[in-house]
């Protein structure tokens, strides 16, 4: 017993060394004692990490590098992976910030710490730029990793039904190769600020004991140089510091018998100095029309007047529905938070059945589903149950080099009737419907360097855009024009009708006759007996694209990511195949190879 105590004695602080610390830490911040933390224990790394060279020289161990790798269609992934990368970099964390598409996947067998941010799109599948990593962690090529660390964060939809599928599948595939996680996995809904900056906070204080320079700093400024790769500068204004703007026009492009409303929205940026590039998105922040939000409050047996609490903040019930809630998406999450607070037999039972759940949601909007099932709920309930507004994103279609200090949309007008009454969308409605010429609306520029004409203004380039994934490209040949490109474009562009739905057709027309667009396949499905859509004309052009993709041009998809993007790639490597003459695995190999030089892009939603 005496024994054990002089040993536990011999290992702590005598009272003047203790007296010292506490001195020395009196008046530190929260994120002082955490690097306070870290460099003590790098210290005591010093001592059992030094080795000695065969010089008989002491040898200070390398200071650890955390890889955060980010996977993602549009920009949301890579801003976070960005803010989480500075935090811990600014703790004295030797870091390295890396797109997916820029990462060689056998690397993986030297990391010792990673990080993931990585996004899902369409039914569970992974982005682009995670396609290489995320196949190759699912082969029998990939390696054990058992010297491994690992924290996953998925960004992700709960109105989807594959809510966050590829962190999921990165977080079990790196588990089965022997990996561990350093904590749960983080599982993103579209309101996700206040569960990221949290889980930042916890995944600093349990890496950065590990991470901390082997030779300690000299004093707590002494903080290694984050080691990441070079951004583009950011805007003044974001999605949580939106700019608000004026709506200057919203006129409907498509014709009176057309069986889709598109319109063509114009709004200024005067006064933000706000910089978009071809390719980037415009987050559009809306309100829900008033009328809902009494339709909604009479089928909960609420009343207008009554006090909620959001964030601290106090408003009238009416108030919040209309600003601060999501009416229009529905979401399994608002399901069972309405159960919970109304026990409703009926609901319980299409909660229970998956497939009836998703039919369910698929075709109601949050109003549907409150008068399908109307109960009493307190308003504060009501508004627990209902998750934030969050902006719609949408495809700029327009160059700033073509309209200075405006901004183009081209905008699908959700607009039906069900259930006995009108639907819209809650964006689109909002620009197509509440929102008068002159008025206000708030905004902000998403980048996404995943999009993105090629450097060389030479470099022919091959545009698949229907409906209105149309948008981009109309920037895309407003920016070569006022550049003078050399570049060959081409364009395939589909819908229902010629007469109806020939999105800017007098642009295109003009742009085909001056020579700017070298050339222009249309589909429109519905002009014939047989349907024709944009992969078809894919396939009968195949010889000549094969030609153009030899000739080096960049290859672009923007519209649905259900079905059109994938017939698309499908068409994409049945013309690899045949006029090739590669084999399957060979055509596969083509594509990936144009993925990795950013040759072939997508904007899919």
């Amino acid at each position: 017993m005496n024994q054990q105590n002089d040993n536990s004695s011999s290992q702590a602080l005598n009272d003047v060394q203790l007296t010292a610390l506490s001195r020395a830490v009196s008046g530190f911040s929260e994120d002082q004692l955490i690097w306070a933390s870290g460099y003590l224990s790098g210290l005591s790394a010093h001592a059992r990490h030094s080795v000695l060279d065969v010089s008989g020289a002491l040898v200070q161990a390398e200071q650890p590098m955390l890889t955060v790798l980010y996977g993602t269609q549009t920009g949301n992934t890579k801003h976070e992976a960005q803010a989480f990368s500075n935090h811990i970099a600014s703790k004295g964390a030797k870091t390295k910030l890396v797109n997916m598409s820029d990462y060689k996947p056998r690397k993986i067998k030297d990391e010792t710490h990673l990080v993931v941010f990585v996004s899902t799109h369409g039914e569970g599948d992974a982005p682009d730029a995670a396609i290489e990593l995320y196949e190759f962690l699912a082969s029998k090529k990939a390696p054990r990793l058992t010297n491994l660390s690992y924290a996953i964060v998925g960004l992700g939809d709960t109105s989807y039904e594959f809510f966050c599928q590829t962190g999921k599948d990165f977080d079990s595939r790196l588990a089965a190769l022997g990996a561990r996680p350093i904590i749960a996995r983080l599982d993103c809904d579209v309101d996700y600020n206040d569960d990221i900056a949290s889980w930042s906070q916890s995944v600093t204080s349990l890496l950065i004991a590990s991470l901390s320079p082997a030779e300690a700093a000299n004093t707590l400024n002494n903080i290694p140089v984050n080691q990441q790769e070079k951004l583009p500068p950011e805007n003044k204004y974001s999605k949580q510091n939106p700019f608000t703007a004026a709506l200057l026009s919203c006129v409907k492009i498509t014709g009176r018998g057309s069986v889709k409303d598109i319109q063509h929205a114009e709004i200024s940026l005067e006064g933000s100095n706000l910089q978009y590039l071809p390719g980037d998105s415009l987050g559009v922040y809306f309100t829900n029309d008033g009328a809902l939000a009494e339709r909604v409050i009479r089928a909960t047996g609420t009343t207008a007047d009554a006090l909620v609490t959001i964030k601290g903040e106090t408003v009238s019930l009416k108030t919040a529905l209309i600003e601060k809630r999501e009416l229009t998406l529905s979401y399994p999450g608002f399901v069972k938070a309405y159960l919970a607070a109304t026990k409703d037999a009926g609901l319980q039972a299409i909660l229970d059945d998956k497939p009836a759940l998703r039919t369910f949601l698929e075709e109601r909007q949050i109003v549907d589903i409150v008068e399908q099932f109307p109960n009493t709920i307190t308003a504060q309930d009501l508004i627990d149950a209902l998750r934030p507004i969050s902006p719609r994103l949408y495809s700029i279609a327009s160059s700033q080099s073509e309209v200075d200090d405006e901004v183009h949309l081209t905008v699908a007008h959700i607009d039906y009737q069900a259930f006995g009454s009108r639907h819209q969308g809650g964006a689109s409605g909002f620009l197509a419907t509440r929102l008068d010429e002159g008025a206000k609306m708030k905004v902000f520029v998403e980048n996404n360097m995943n999009f993105r004409l090629p450097t060389n203004p030479d470099t022919p380039i091959i545009m698949i855009g229907p409906g209105t994934g149309i948008a981009p490209f109309r920037a895309f040949m407003q920016e070569r024009e006022a550049l003078g490109a050399a570049g060959k474009n081409w364009l395939f562009f589909g819908n229902p009708s010629f007469t109806q739905d020939f999105l800017y057709q007098v642009e295109w027309q003009r742009y085909l006759k001056e020579g700017l667009l070298s050339k222009i396949s249309l589909a429109f499905s519905r002009d014939q007996a047989n349907k024709i859509y944009v992969q078809d004309r894919l396939l009968e052009n195949g010889k000549e694209v094969y030609e153009w993709l030899e000739q080096g041009a960049h290859f672009y998809v923007c519209g649905d990511a259900m079905h059109m993007a994938k017939d698309v790639e499908k068409a994409l490597l049945n013309i690899i195949q045949t006029h090739g003459s590669k084999s399957e695995q060979e055509a596969k190999h083509y594509v990936v190879d144009m993925r990795k030089t950013k040759r072939y892009q997508k904007d899919v939603y």
